[in-house]
């Protein structure tokens, strides 16, 4: 008698969950993509906590966007507009899908590598996230092209989630507001200083 095969259940995409704001609880699918890492729920909200006295009106950045979990956090909690980079095509395409599931208009995604990417337009950004990959080790070079390409406001905040094994250089003139540290990640916010004479 023929051995009757093993129905396998479809793969159910994994989400992520808007934490506050005005799109709280939503839940967003996301694809199953190589060095796709969302940044955690607990430093998630260790982060916009850490924001919200800036959060509101403001222009944010999110460099490496991957589930757009950053920026799309950023836009719930009030922020005025988000640029979303992000170079893999389908989780750029998966991102889209979900901005639209939620009717945002404030926004904008470039398909590109963000070490490739310059604003079209003059605006400086207020807050920038820089959440690379972990494998890749990204940030030394996000950190130059942010500075050397990237208008920042004279008071910009920068978030950098990294690996608490790695170690980068950033500019004199950034000072560290905050930081929270778990058994494999730093979460760290600087403020950049740049209108406040040394």
């Amino acid at each position: 008698m023929p051995s009757k095969k093993k129905i396998i259940p479809p793969h159910k995409p994994s989400t992520i969950r808007i934490i506050g704001g005005q799109w709280r609880g939503r839940k967003l699918p996301v694809p199953s993509a190589d060095g796709l890492r969302p940044t955690g729920d607990r430093i998630r909200e260790t982060l916009f906590n850490w924001l919200a006295p800036y959060i509101t009106s403001a222009r944010c950045l999110d460099a490496y966007a991957g589930t757009g979990a950053l920026g799309i956090e950023a836009l719930s909690r009030g922020a005025a507009f988000t640029e979303f980079v992000e170079l893999n095509h389908n989780t750029a395409k998966n991102l889209d899908e979900n901005l639209k599931r939620l009717n945002s208009t404030t926004h904008n995604i470039n398909r590109l590598n963000f070490a490739q990417w310059i604003p079209k337009d003059k605006h400086t950004f207020d807050i920038v996230f820089l959440d690379p990959p972990f494998e890749q080790k990204l940030w030394q070079s996000a950190i130059t092209h942010l500075i050397d390409n990237i208008p920042l406001s004279d008071d910009a905040l920068i978030y950098i989630e990294s690996q608490n094994s790695e170690s980068f250089t950033i500019p004199s003139s950034w000072e560290m507001h905050k930081n929270k540290s778990t058994k494999q990640v730093n979460a760290t916010l600087y403020k950049t200083n740049q209108g406040i004479p040394s």
